[in-house]
């Protein structure tokens, strides 16, 4: 997973503070943009686990869906968008202050859709997979 098991989000990543409520109650979320796409970080608090103590599942899918958002609008630059599909299997356990990274992968753009998939990684480990449609929604 490259730098991300320093467990500290490095300077070249950014987050958008205010622009959507419900991923700052969950997030903070960074990302990166490279010539790849987008690398997405994570670093779990205490609020993001469950009775467990284990990082909640549903933080998780929160994590991917604001991951896959950002690859499938290029960053909102010019389009929002809806996920209208969200499939998604749970493979390993994360944990509180260890960092987890997303590289989500564009499959097809459509005039109207895309279709992207991803995994959730922490310290080398596969966490989490996923797959989703979303609706691209342009000012009119």
């Amino acid at each position: 997973m490259n730098d991300a098991s320093t467990n500290a989000i490095p300077d070249s990543y950014s987050t958008d503070p205010g622009f959507d409520p419900a991923e700052d109650h969950t997030g903070p979320f960074y990302y990166c943009e490279t010539s790849e796409g987008f690398d997405c970080l994570f670093l779990p608090k205490a609020k993001n686990c469950n009775v467990n103590g284990l990082v909640h599942g549903g933080v998780l899918m929160t994590f991917a869906d604001f991951s896959l958002c950002m690859a499938a609008t290029n960053h909102y630059r010019e389009e929002s968008c809806s996920t209208i599909s969200f499939s998604s299997e749970f493979v390993s356990a994360a944990s509180r202050g260890e960092l987890i990274r997303c590289l989500p992968k564009v499959i097809r753009k459509t005039g109207s859709l895309v279709f992207v998939s991803g995994e959730l990684e922490s310290n080398g480990d596969v966490v989490m997979t996923f797959s989703a449609v979303v609706k691209r929604l342009r000012e009119r």
